[in-house]
């Protein structure tokens, strides 16, 4: 089963019954999931911005996005335009693969993984966390990077609380350190 099917079939009827909601529209559900990485070092090194493109598209299946800078700023040698990050949004069917992925390959990789922090809402029913290396991504091999990086992943729901996004969170089967 898939994580959209067990979302149909289990979460929804889950939250319903947990939360009260009268009508299954007022469940709350995924919208996006994105991810992100800062390079600061792309200044030096135009090399990072090609190495994580390749990256997030291996990864996601999807071409990403170059950030560039909006303004001057004469303390970190940047010019408006150079670019420095790289960000891709999963919606749909790539966010839930995407998603089913993260629970089941990917996290169980992470050395001394422990749960994810139940602290990490933004308490409009968001989740950001991040991952320190990209080795965890079965599909990444140490040929392909020229040194290991981070990344940022923001999980983006229509949950109005906190409470609610961690129980959607829970029971999609993302794994939580004990509160």
């Amino acid at each position: 089963m898939s994580l959209k099917e067990k979302y149909e079939t289990e979460v929804r009827p889950y939250m319903m019954k947990k939360f009260g909601y009268k009508n299954a529209m007022q469940v709350p559900k995924v919208v996006k999931v994105t991810l992100n990485r800062g390079l600061g070092e792309a200044l030096q090194n135009p090399r990072a911005i090609e190495v994580t493109t390749k990256e997030f598209e291996i990864i996601t299946g999807q071409k990403p996005l170059v950030r560039r800078s909006k303004k001057n700023i004469a303390a970190f040698k940047l010019r408006k335009g150079a670019p420095i990050g790289v960000s891709v949004t999963l919606r749909k069917d790539k966010m839930w693969n995407f998603m089913e992925h993260l629970i089941n390959d990917v996290l169980p990789r992470v050395r001394d993984f422990r749960g994810l922090n139940p602290r990490s809402f933004d308490g409009r029913g968001n989740y950001n966390f991040g991952l320190l290396e990209d080795l965890v991504f079965p599909e990444i091999s140490y040929d392909m990077i020229d040194k290991t990086r981070g990344l940022g992943i923001s999980i983006t729901t229509t949950a109005k609380t906190d409470e609610e996004a961690f129980e959607l969170l829970k029971a999609l089967g993302f794994p939580f350190m004990e509160r």
